[in-house]
């Protein structure tokens, strides 16, 4: 159900990527709503975050808000909501009443065939929550209990509130090797060092050291793993 974003999906992907929602979808980060002509924007604040916050208890990098699907037995009913350039307004006026102005991924219009004759549904793609911080509704916290929209328990908030923030820096490239590193760079690293150092005897040290205990004692490499950082 992702969708790369580097390239503008086509409609047939679109179709495929709805048709896996429907079949497969998962009760707390995707709901489906019938949307006519007209849809509460309150009420479609307080589904993003309620989605927002399920996909990060759920570690997924996103949930969805469908428009034209027929909740109760899923079928595609299709939806006159909005046109599309009332669709990129509706991004800005989410972005005013969520926690640090996040907003939609992105919205896109999808024309799947009925019956020989095209449906307009309307997916909203829904960022999960970033780490250790919650996604609220002007300043109000939602969450999903099955298909129930209420407010995040305080076991929840808890959760999200106690997640370890990943310094990418640290972390670890499996693929990665000393030998993919430009050892110019490492010898200019350790010049570097030493004159910010600025001791006879930490340059001796230093020298004496190879590039994996050098790169290591500055966590550039753990366990003998490159970091990010080191790249």
């Amino acid at each position: 159900m992702d969708l790369l974003m580097e390239n503008t999906p086509t409609n047939d992907e679109l179709c495929i990527v709805l048709e896996r929602l429907i079949k497969n979808w998962e009760t707390e980060v995707v709901e489906f709503k019938e949307a006519g002509k007209d849809y509460d924007k309150n009420k479609i604040g307080q589904y993003f975050s309620a989605i927002s916050n399920e996909a990060n208890l759920k570690s997924l990098q996103h949930g969805w808000l469908v428009f034209g699907v027929r909740n109760k037995d899923k079928a595609i009913v299709g939806s006159e909501y909005r046109n599309s350039k009332g669709l990129d307004t509706l991004k800005q006026e989410i972005s005013v009443g969520t926690t640090g102005g996040i907003s939609f991924i992105e919205i896109y219009e999808v024309y799947p065939c009925v019956g020989g004759e095209k449906k307009r549904v309307i997916l909203f793609q829904i960022p999960a929550a970033t780490t250790a911080i919650p996604t609220g509704w002007y300043d109000h916290f939602y969450g999903r209990n099955g298909e129930s929209l209420g407010a995040l328990s305080v076991e929840e908030l808890d959760r999200i509130r106690g997640q370890e923030k990943k310094d990418w820096s640290k972390q670890i490239i499996p693929e990665a090797e000393l030998k993919h590193l430009d050892k110019n760079a490492i010898w200019l690293a350790r010049e570097n060092y030493k004159k910010k150092m600025n001791k006879s005897y930490i340059s001796e040290e230093v020298d004496g050291m190879t590039d994996e205990q050098f790169l290591s004692k500055l966590k550039l490499m753990i366990n003998g793993k490159i970091t990010n950082a080191a790249m």
